[in-house]
């Protein structure tokens, strides 16, 4: 662990020799300065953990040294002297961003103290630092894989927006990306040191979703024994992501849409207007118009969420894209795993390209962690793959489609055919009907005039 730097600056030289030595007698490398002026050459030469300054100095004011060392260095904590009668200027220093003060005469086991958490401070705000960093890198647009036009055409409209403060509506299937283009969105921005707070608005019961959207205050409510900021506050200066947004209540998406209008929130029993200041991103894959029609969507508030609209295309209508995601999960899950890269066979590839992934990105991604898991050896044949994608590869051209010099019963065969696209969404959507319209390309309502029409079971 690396030695906590400080700079004392102390007029009197008997008080700043005393203290000099007993700091580091305590472990610490400091350095004394007498004036402000020879601490200001310091700190343009030298970078230090804490300055631990006298608020009044023959030459400059503990104030002005506080000003200039938070303009160079967010990260160094500055601890002020001050006698008993300037104790109230020093709380107003603290307010400009000292991390605190100690009045003469000093207590050395109080200083250490106050060092000791000014150090923990430090260490924290460069930890944070360091992680917002690691999250920019890992959200940069280059990061994202989406070679195929479509994914070009996306991450350019991105790149339009992220100056903006335009509210976004992000629209695709699950499992397509849709919080890692919020993110993305969010850390290449202006607000990106600034809190990202994702809500699940399907995850959430109902009951409890108004309270985690907009806080509430204690004895609000059975159960409210203490105050709570909602996510909203929590995005203050931020950005909130709200994903299925679709699901989202009607009595929510009145306040949801005050919310957005008036940028401010009241929390649950509360009359309080609380202003903020929050960039809002949402996602859904459902049909917002659709919702809209059927009334069960508010119309002003989609108007609201779709002021940039931002269509994240499923990977069955990018396949050039199955390849460099496949082997960044390769990548990925090997190194996890303490595995030699693993490679693809070409027809194992071509399986994978061929099918339909209506579980999309997500869905590719846990298949290739279970190949990794489960096959022996380096290379990946189509035997390595899970059965329903071989089977869709290996049937691709068993469809009895074409027309022979006997005749062919069409009526059955197309049937036969909606029978088995049916079946095979129903399948992937786990039995629900709405998901596997949407699978189908088709309104649910059409979907089950279909399978009412072909004998299937609702």
């Amino acid at each position: 662990m690396k030695q906590t730097r400080i700079l004392l600056i102390e007029d009197e030289e008997g008080s700043r020799e005393a203290l000099l030595a007993l700091l580091k007698g305590s472990g610490f490398s400091i350095k004394g300065c007498g004036s402000g002026e020879e601490a200001l050459k310091c700190l343009k030469e030298e970078r230090f953990d804490i300055v631990i300054s006298d608020l009044f100095l023959p030459d400059k004011s503990g104030l002005e040294i506080l000003t200039t060392v938070k303009a160079d260095s967010p990260a160094t904590e500055v601890i002020l002297i001050t006698g008993h009668a300037s104790a109230e200027t020093a709380v107003k220093a603290m307010k400009e961003g000292a991390f605190d003060y100690i009045t003469k005469p000093l207590n050395i086991d109080e200083l250490r103290i106050i060092i000791d958490k000014a150090v923990e401070k430090n260490v924290m705000f460069l930890e944070n630092v360091y992680l917002k960093e690691q999250l920019r890198e890992r959200y940069e647009f280059d990061n994202i894989i989406g070679h195929s036009q479509p994914m070009q055409q996306l991450f350019s409209r991105m790149k339009k927006i992220i100056k903006t403060d335009s509210t976004v509506l992000i629209l695709g299937e699950s499992g397509t990306g849709k919080e890692l283009v919020a993110k993305a969105i969010h850390f290449n921005g202006p607000r990106k040191d600034r809190p990202f707070i994702a809500v699940n608005c399907s995850a959430i019961p109902e009951n409890l979703l108004e309270s985690e959207l907009f806080g509430h205050t204690k004895g609000s409510f059975t159960g409210a024994i203490r105050e709570k900021v909602g996510k909203f506050e929590a995005a203050n200066q931020g950005t909130i992501f709200l994903d299925e947004i679709g699901t989202l209540p009607m009595h929510l998406q009145t306040k949801l849409l005050r919310v957005l209008q008036e940028q401010e929130v009241e929390r649950v029993g509360s009359n309080r207007q609380i202003k903020l200041d929050v960039r809002v991103v949402s996602a859904t894959n459902v049909n917002l118009e659709d919702e809209v029609k059927r009334g069960n969507f508010r119309e002003d508030l989609f108007y609201r969420l779709n002021v940039i609209p931002l269509l994240i295309p499923p990977l069955r209508e990018r396949t050039e894209d199955i390849l460099p995601l496949t082997r960044h999960f390769l990548q990925k899950n090997c190194q996890s795993m303490q595995r030699p890269l693993m490679h693809l066979e070409k027809e194992a590839l071509e399986a994978l390209e061929f099918y339909p992934w209506y579980g999309n990105v997500r869905e590719l991604e846990n298949i290739v962690e279970r190949i990794v898991a489960l096959t022996e050896g380096d290379v990946i044949t189509l035997k390595d793959l899970p059965s329903n994608i071989v089977k869709i590869y290996t049937e691709r051209d068993a469809s009895p489609t074409s027309v022979t010099p006997s005749g062919i019963d069409m009526v059955k065969t197309i049937n036969d055919i909606e029978r088995k696209m049916i079946a095979e969404a129903l399948q992937l959507a786990h039995g629900v009907k709405a998901r596997a319209a949407a699978m189908l390309n088709l309104n649910r309502t059409t979907l089950v005039e279909k399978m009412r029409r072909l004998g299937m079971p609702l």
